[in-house]
């Protein structure tokens, strides 16, 4: 983005919603299970901002991909735009794989579904590409699209009952497992393309307005009243919707209803981070938020031993106490932020074979 449009709390969340995820994935996996007590203060507050660390990141992700887009739009770089948008979701979706590979059992001949997971980088991939072909789909119309994806985020979430524990045998393991938990995926293209499909929505409204005379303290208002909203009443609004339609499945949103609460927890995280986007104009914040994909990878390799088999899981197990679990997530969060900054680039590495044929000028 060029400097004037360039949204720098949406680096300050990105890194926020980053550090959030190491400090869980650390303290998930090492803590002694004797300590997981929700009548802890501190764990339900570790639980909490775990709990909305996904969706935020999901929100994000959606949000800035749109706003690049329709901003390439209006630059006549559209095509160029969607291009790459469409190899960077390949990208994602390789290395979520790549991540998972065994590589000592397949030098043996051994394989396994494992390998199939889908995790966050595969649904955040294949999400992108999602964006760009219905965007191109719906003729390139910002607002067609923008209702469209409020439209379809909103539905993804209301029906989220019916496809709670939805099972899917008769499809080949790796399609299943981007709409289905039951063989291990750790996040599924449903619900999740609801968060993303939100951003993008999010995106719309700050492209078309984000240099209206007052807009700054307009959308913090607003998203600050519709996250409080969320948070303490969709889930009477979907009980009086229940009573007014008399369709079960509201009702059983209502009683299960994480995505729109948490919905609401990310939209307070967008009003708090824009209302204070000046303070966070950071070199060091504003680097993590664009070196997520790197962080992410070492994280995910250090922790769970890609390829080798051999991470932090196996070496130390849940074997830490709240304090040692605590200081060694602050000391795991330095060094892979330190090795990212200055030893990887698994997005440069990657894409580097398609960024000069794409940087060509193209007509939009």
């Amino acid at each position: 983005m060029e400097a004037k449009k360039r949204l720098f709390f949406i680096d300050a969340i990105r890194a926020f919603a980053i550090l959030m995820m190491l400090q869980g994935h650390f303290i998930d996996t090492l803590l002694d299970p004797f300590y997981r007590n929700m009548e802890s203060v501190g764990f339900q507050v570790w639980s909490y901002f775990r709990g909305i660390t996904a969706p935020t990141f999901f929100t994000i992700s959606g949000l800035i991909f749109t706003f690049l887009l329709l901003n390439a739009k209006k630059k006549g770089h559209l095509k160029q735009r969607m291009i790459k948008g469409f190899w960077r979701g390949l990208m994602l979706i390789g290395i979520g794989y790549a991540l998972r590979i065994p590589l000592f059992q397949w030098l043996k001949l051994e394989f396994s579904n494992s390998f199939f997971i889908v995790d966050v980088l595969q649904v955040i991939g294949l999400s992108l590409i999602i964006v760009v072909v219905t965007y191109q789909l719906l003729l390139r119309k910002t607002l067609l699209f923008s209702l469209f994806m409020f439209s379809l985020s909103t539905m993804i979430f209301l029906t989220e009952p019916l496809y709670r524990n939805l099972e899917l045998p008769f499809l080949p393991v790796a399609l299943a497992n981007y709409f289905s938990t039951s063989n291990g995926s750790v996040f599924t293209l449903i619900p999740w393309f609801g968060y993303m499909g939100y951003g993008a929505f999010i995106a719309t409204i700050f492209y078309r307005y984000f240099h209206a005379k007052h807009f700054k303290p307009a959308i913090i208002t607003g998203l600050s009243i519709l996250g409080v909203l969320l948070i303490f009443y969709s889930s009477y609004t979907l009980i009086w919707m229940h009573k007014l339609i008399d369709i079960k499945v509201f009702k059983e949103a209502a009683y299960f209803n994480y995505l729109f609460t948490r919905l609401g927890n990310v939209l307070l995280l967008f009003a708090l981070f824009y209302l204070l986007e000046n303070s966070l104009k950071k070199p060091l914040i504003l680097k993590i938020g664009q070196k997520t994909l790197s962080i992410y990878v070492i994280h995910f390799i250090i922790i769970y031993g890609s390829f080798t088999g051999f991470g932090l899981n196996r070496l130390i197990g849940k074997t830490l106490g709240p304090y040692e679990a605590v200081l060694g997530a602050l000391l795991f969060l330095t060094v892979v932020c330190f090795l990212s900054f200055y030893y990887m680039k698994p997005n440069e590495f990657v894409y580097k074979q398609f960024r000069r044929w794409m940087d060509q000028p193209t007509e939009a």
